[in-house]
């Protein structure tokens, strides 16, 4: 992997300590800060709950500021979760694993501010459009990812609009759709589908922007409408509407290789990695 940019670094590090601030309050445990949730509403990094270094103190993080981070989670009853920039900590995760938390690598890559990406192809009778929080497509757009990561991969599978209606079905009932209304009307969060003719969400995305930086995530395709091309038309639309809303750096984190040669066909380079502890909740 080649050498990652200093600036870039630093913007994506800033992120990382700045955009959880939109959904939470902050406590620190020496040289770690907590993101600990103030009020109800659409959660981010799952709670948010997890933990990061604090900026210019992430050489110094102890197994003691470990344990009282592990000790104030478990007093909020939120997951024991860690997540940071692997560069901005090369010493951390060793700590973190003495400590007894299997840790996960993450890749990250990046679009060049002046990279262009086109719009990509759409099936016939397909559109893509940012929801409103008043969207009827909303319930269904938050259930889509359930199915799609459920069954991981690109090859077609089983789950299409049933199943999709009974999940959506669930969200609603269950008080998740509500929570997400007022994060969209903030506008700290975008969320696009790709939408068949029936208002059905086939593919979706979404991103949190802050300080002209943003990473985007939650792509997903309902499995049974999988291998049309619509991941990466949510991803070039992602990025078009990130850049026309005033962000100028782009950047994600990937699991699976068969997923990183789709952004890369897209103009997406390697930019370092993220650690993140195993089983935690993934970015919401």
């Amino acid at each position: 992997m080649r050498p990652v940019d200093d600036s870039l670094r630093a913007r994506i590090e800033q992120y990382y300590a700045t955009v959880p601030l939109l959904f939470a309050g902050a406590e620190d445990f020496g040289s770690l800060r907590l993101f600990v949730r103030r009020m109800p509403g659409a959660p981010y990094y799952g709670g948010p709950g997890h933990a990061q270094p604090a900026e210019a103190r992430a050489s110094a993080v102890t197994a003691a500021d470990i344990a009282r981070v592990r000790a104030r989670q478990r007093e909020l009853g939120v997951p024991e979760a860690f997540e940071w920039l692997a560069e901005a900590a090369p010493t951390l995760r060793a700590r973190i694993e003495a400590a007894g938390l299997p840790v996960l690598e993450r890749p990250l890559m990046a679009l060049d501010p002046h990279r262009r990406i086109s719009p990509q192809p759409l099936p016939h009778g397909v559109t893509l459009r940012a929801l409103t929080a008043d969207d009827p497509a909303l319930p269904a757009a938050l259930a889509l990812p359930r199915l799609a990561f459920a069954e991981e991969g690109a090859a077609a599978g089983a789950a299409g609009r049933a199943e999709l209606s009974v999940v959506a079905g669930e969200l609603t009932r269950d008080g998740t759709v509500e929570t997400v209304r007022p994060t969209i009307r903030a506008g700290h969060k975008t969320l696009l589908a790709a939408l068949a003719a029936d208002g059905t969400p086939l593919a979706v995305g979404h991103y949190h922007p802050a300080n002209g930086t943003t990473e985007i995530g939650g792509i997903g395709t309902l499995p049974l409408a999988r291998r049309r091309g619509l991941a990466a038309a949510v991803t070039a639309a992602l990025v078009a509407h990130a850049r026309d809303h005033g962000v100028n750096t782009v950047f994600l984190a990937y699991a699976k290789e068969v997923v990183a040669h789709l952004y890369a066909r897209l103009g997406f380079r390697p930019a370092g990695s993220t650690l993140l502890i195993a089983d935690q909740p993934a970015r919401s």
